[in-house]
């Protein structure tokens, strides 16, 4: 693969994925995954969504290391910090205004598409992400019934601190991410059995 291809996939992926999260935050929606608790987290720490999402990511990529290689760990490694980067330029610079309903489906559908465009480099966002790659590899469970499942008790923990329309817009948008998620890979399963 063309190395200038690669790298702008990842920027690809990250942006994608940040936007999403940008467009579900400035409707007060709930995120997946480790940026989900980064937003439920983030009034009681004082950082900002870019900064606490790289430090809750630290820990995925001391597993990632142990159990999914060097390689691996460094690619999520950068497209954590890309996300984080994306992250605080957008909150800085770009202005939302949607539907909640509206932001739930772009959101999710953003999330999902950039993930995907990650899990086709080998890349991921650490946290789950990490945890669904080795579930993948070990245990040969789908990437998106281990982000849905996860989404669905953040989703639980969220209804501590959140009303319950805005928890299940959030559960919209996890559902349309996992969605994305799910049907590219299906598609390259598809692919693999037809060779």
């Amino acid at each position: 693969m063309n190395r200038t291809h690669y790298w702008l996939s990842l920027l690809e992926g990250c942006f994608l994925v940040a936007l999403g999260v940008h467009v579900l935050s400035a409707s007060q929606l709930l995120i997946s995954g480790t940026a989900g608790v980064g937003i439920l987290l983030q009034p009681l720490s004082g950082l900002s969504f870019g900064q606490l999402f790289f430090v809750l990511n630290l820990p995925f990529c001391l597993l990632a290391w142990r159990y999914l290689g060097a390689a691996f760990t460094l690619r999520t490694g950068i497209c954590v910090t890309l996300l984080a980067i994306f992250s605080e330029v957008l909150a800085r610079y770009a202005f939302i205004d949607v539907a909640p309903v509206v932001a739930a489906i772009i959101g999710g559908t953003l999330i999902g598409f950039g993930l995907m465009v990650l899990l086709r480099q080998q890349a991921s966002l650490g946290g789950i992400n990490v945890l669904a790659v080795f579930l993948q590899e070990h245990f040969g469970i789908h990437p998106g019934k281990t982000l849905f499942v996860s989404d669905l008790l953040l989703g639980a923990c969220a209804l501590l601190v959140m009303p319950p329309t805005q928890v299940m817009l959030s559960v919209v948008a996890f559902v349309l991410m996992s969605q994305v998620v799910g049907r590219y890979h299906q598609s390259v399963a598809q692919a693999g059995s037809e060779a």
